[in-house]
């Protein structure tokens, strides 16, 4: 075998290896990323039950329930990081990912009015709530921007009740809920204790759309 044959096969079985080893990786990456997204689905899935269980107790006995009422607040939270994760990895389009954000929406939509019901029935304090109406289909310059802001105010100010909604979502119930708070497709916009802005520009002009004194009274002892 002369020197040039023996070159090139040992090329070919390198590049053949090479390739070989890169499928094997590109799989094994996919697998783990296929195995990663669906446990993120089916503990999407659960905590959807988990909270629709604890509306209904809530309704069942709403002002003995305050510190039930309370906890649901970083559930939900927790729970919009997870789908915000999952729209991330399989896209806003996907078939999977729209029926968790269409459940989490009505989720939402219940706890807020559910808040409202207590502090009415229970003479509680009224909780500052923050309805965030966003569009990820490229139409909404500013809405990222506004995203990363009110995660900023949630996590700096716990019992701040943030509640986020994707105006393009083809919902009855969020239509009717976007109907009834006059929200206009001028996106990002916001409703902050009943009253609507619209726009982003900043974190400290965000804050001062909140009532005086409202994200100091939502702060953690």
């Amino acid at each position: 075998m002369s020197l040039v044959v023996r070159n090139t096969l040992i090329a070919l079985a390198i590049t053949a290896a090479l390739a070989g080893t890169v499928a094997y990786a590109v799989n094994y990456l996919n697998n783990a990323r296929v195995a990663e997204l669906s446990a993120v689905e089916d503990q999407l899935s659960i905590d959807i039950l988990s909270l629709d269980t604890q509306f209904s107790l809530l309704e069942a006995a709403p002002c003995d329930s305050s510190a039930s009422s309370t906890t649901l607040i970083s559930e939900l939270a927790n729970m919009g990081d997870r789908l915000s994760y999952a729209e991330s990895q399989l896209g806003s389009d996907n078939a999977q990912v729209i029926r968790l954000k269409e459940q989490y929406s009505l989720l939402e939509i219940r706890d807020y009015l559910i808040t409202k019901e207590l502090a009415a029935a229970c003479g509680g304090a009224k909780p500052t709530t923050v309805l965030y109406f966003y569009s990820n289909t490229g139409d909404c310059a500013d809405c990222d921007k506004a995203g990363y802001a009110l995660s900023y105010l949630r996590t700096t100010y716990p019992t701040l009740r943030v509640y986020s909604f994707d105006y393009n979502l083809d919902l009855g119930a969020l239509k009717t809920f976007i109907t009834i708070t006059k929200v206009k497709r001028d996106l990002p916009a916001f409703v902050i204790n009943d009253k609507l802005y619209y726009g982003f520009t900043s974190l400290t002009e965000l804050e001062k759309q909140f009532p005086k004194g409202a994200l100091a009274s939502t702060t953690t002892k």
